[in-house]
């Protein structure tokens, strides 16, 4: 498949590309699925392949013709990509037309919104609006979709109803229930899984992810995230230490990682600990390093903090004293139960800022 700018081409969504083009009835997609698994690129390809300029084939987007090389290049005039500013910078598409001087720098010094704000919105509106500059299409890429808040939704909904002639929107979530039931209804449903598990493995190992497996299991079958991971220096082994070292009550095994990203690592461990005390098999860590025996209860206050805290990632808490008291609850939760029944715990554990 043919990449958008540096892109990795993610061999499993070649042919939901494929099907996509060959079936595309509306003017409107909507691409739903996990996250990590390629729906921006899938996306962005779909964009350029309505913007190519080569002559009609399967094989499109040709990738060389003057539009698809605009398309790469970030640039060209028919193609609008709607991001949260959050997101701009890590997918590469920040914007960099501003010719605001100190407002725009002052902007920037502000945390960047997660949400798809309605100014946003109202600009690809009247955007979709304007006269094709290369006479193909106008198109709208919206990721994720779900980062719309009622305002922005009730902003589109108008145009994806009553679509100027020649424009086209591609929309992406990963929750398509948190969209408006009239948004969702006004565009052609593309349903996207998770990868099959050999074949994100052998993408992962080409790209240079040792123990590709382990890292897979560890971001839910989602590749994308585990290659993050990968080059955020996350390795499989430190991995597959954690249970050992919070079943020993030391944090140490997470040394600079976001909080986020330690809560994540340890509601993932307390799930699967939950699987085995249950009798089913773990899903982000191998079996045999997961302890049998934890207390259900325990583990249910455990994951109740630990979900508390997650609602509050934005929270300027002491990551350190954070990760500490949460490892120390998940050693209590982890204690396998004694002969008298029962592992001492704490369900009340909440740290300080």
């Amino acid at each position: 498949m043919v990449g958008v700018d540096g892109l990795l081409p993610l061999p499993w969504i070649e042919s939901v590309l494929r099907r996509t083009l060959q079936s595309q009835h509306a003017h409107a997609l909507l691409l739903h699925g996990p996250q990590g698994i390629g729906q921006f690129e899938l996306a962005l390809t779909i964009a350029q392949a309505w913007l190519c300029e080569a002559a009609d084939t399967p094989a499109r987007p040709c990738g060389v013709c003057a539009s698809c090389r605009l398309v790469q290049a970030h640039s060209h005039p028919d193609l609008l990509v709607l991001l949260p500013e959050a997101l701009q910078e890590p997918l590469g598409w920040a914007a960099a037309d501003s010719d605001d001087g100190g407002s725009e720098r002052a902007s920037k010094a502000k945390q960047p919104s997660k949400e798809i704000k309605v100014e946003a919105v109202r600009a690809a509106v009247n955007f979709a609006q304007t006269t094709s500059a290369r006479g193909r299409a106008k198109v709208v890429v919206l990721h994720p979709a779900e980062r719309m808040n009622g305002v922005s939704a009730n902003t589109l909904l108008k145009t994806l109803e009553e679509p100027p002639g020649v424009a086209r929107f591609v929309l992406s979530c990963a929750a398509p229930d948190a969209l408006l039931p009239t948004i969702r209804s006004r565009c052609q449903g593309v349903a996207l899984a998770l990868p099959p598990t050999e074949q994100a493995g052998e993408w992962l190992a080409a790209q240079g992810v040792a123990d590709p497996a382990v890292l897979l299991a560890a971001a839910g079958g989602q590749p994308q995230e585990a290659l993050d991971w990968a080059r955020q220096g996350i390795a499989a082994a430190a991995w597959l230490r954690l249970p050992a070292l919070v079943a020993q009550g030391s944090a140490a095994g997470f040394g600079t990682w976001p909080l986020a990203r330690v809560v994540d690592a340890l509601q993932k461990l307390c799930h699967d600990a939950a699987c085995v005390a249950a009798g089913a098999a773990p899903r982000y860590f191998p079996a045999e390093s997961v302890r049998a025996g934890a207390d259900p209860a325990a583990l249910h206050a455990w994951m109740r903090e630990l979900n508390r805290v997650a609602r509050h990632a934005e929270h300027p808490w002491n990551a350190g004293l954070m990760a500490e008291s949460l490892v120390q609850q998940g050693q209590r939760a982890l204690a396998i139960v004694g002969a008298k029944g029962r592992a001492p715990r704490n369900t009340s554990v909440h740290s300080g800022a």
